[in-house]
């Protein structure tokens, strides 16, 4: 899996918004990001709350 949510997300919706190809969905809890991510990195930019990792992240 390229990037994943951490526990430290807080349900903002930020990442859903800028995902260019609809990889995140709201789970029990925290976002999730599904196989569908190309790995554009844009939803790890963006995260108030620096939530989102991968690549080395």
């Amino acid at each position: 899996m390229p990037y994943v949510i951490t526990s430290e997300c807080v349900n903002c919706g930020e990442c859903v918004d800028v995902c260019p190809v609809s990889a995140i969905i709201e789970g029990d809890e925290i976002h999730v990001i599904t196989d569908a991510c190309i790995e554009c990195g844009r939803c790890q930019q963006l995260c108030p709350v620096e939530a989102i990792r991968g690549n080395g992240s």
